[in-house]
């Protein structure tokens, strides 16, 4: 038997309910269910999204994750996309908030869905962030002052894109480039523009396909102190003026 026979298994006995009746929620046969459920057969698309849907988890955690190892009751039930997301609570039930260490930055992309990943994570509490559901990402680079490489940025969890609001700041998950910290503005209904604060990178295009996951700014935590040779933002943006007026000098001499 394949994992994924082994979960649709366990998942159905533990809902309570027959492999006749399971089919007939699917519109298929119980003949060609059975054949699902012993692994002698794998679903089509359509009814792997069925069954998806049917018992409230990600196709994700359906093929890769072991659904007799983890909490399923404890997972964060979303919106209409109607997937698990991986959370953890103290033992008074109150949400915690998981860091994504550096070290673990490289390898979230893909661990972001593996209760397992999220349960061996470091957490944290803080009492001024209770309603939804948080977490803590590593800040790297220097796209976005004054958050200084080393320092996290605590993202509270979007469930829909359209939630997006422009010109705020979101932790952007995506396949090709992992975790980014960016100030976003709508593209569309299927895109988003990114656009960091220091103006020497240039904004990009994120298509909503390549997104998998979006965390609106709550709190940074610093891990150095600024010193006096810190830039404000007043005088980085003096500094952008000045380069701008330059190029633009320049520009006129030549032509």
């Amino acid at each position: 038997m394949s994992l994924f026979s082994d979960n649709i298994r366990q998942l159905r006995i533990k809902k309570g309910i027959s492999q006749e009746k399971l089919a007939q929620n699917l519109l298929i046969t119980r003949g060609r269910y059975v054949k699902y459920e012993d692994g002698s057969s794998e679903p089509p698309y359509d009814i792997l999204k069925k069954i998806s849907y049917y018992f409230h988890v990600s196709i994700d955690v359906l093929l890769s994750i072991d659904v007799q190892k983890i909490p399923i009751d404890d997972l964060l039930k979303l919106g209409d996309n109607r997937i698990l997301l991986p959370i953890t609570v103290d033992p008074q039930g109150e949400n915690i908030i998981e860091i994504i260490p550096h070290k673990a930055r490289a390898g979230y992309a893909s661990g972001y869905a593996d209760p397992e990943f999220i349960e061996n994570l470091q957490h944290i509490s803080l009492p001024f962030l209770r309603n939804g559901k948080f977490r803590a990402f590593p800040v790297e680079g220097d796209s976005m002052p004054p958050h200084k490489e080393g320092s996290f940025i605590v993202g509270q969890y979007v469930e829909r894109l359209g939630d997006v609001m422009d010109g705020k700041t979101y932790i952007i998950v995506t396949k090709s480039e992992g975790i980014v910290y960016k100030r976003l503005n709508k593209n569309g209904k299927n895109a988003l523009m990114l656009h960091s604060d220091n103006t020497v990178y240039l904004p990009y295009q994120v298509k909503a396909s390549e997104i998998l996951e979006i965390w609106e700014y709550a709190c940074s935590i610093a891990t150095k102190e600024f010193t006096p040779d810190d830039l404000s933002t007043e005088s980085l943006k003096d500094m952008v003026r000045e380069l701008r007026r330059e190029i633009r000098e320049v520009g006129n001499k030549i032509a």
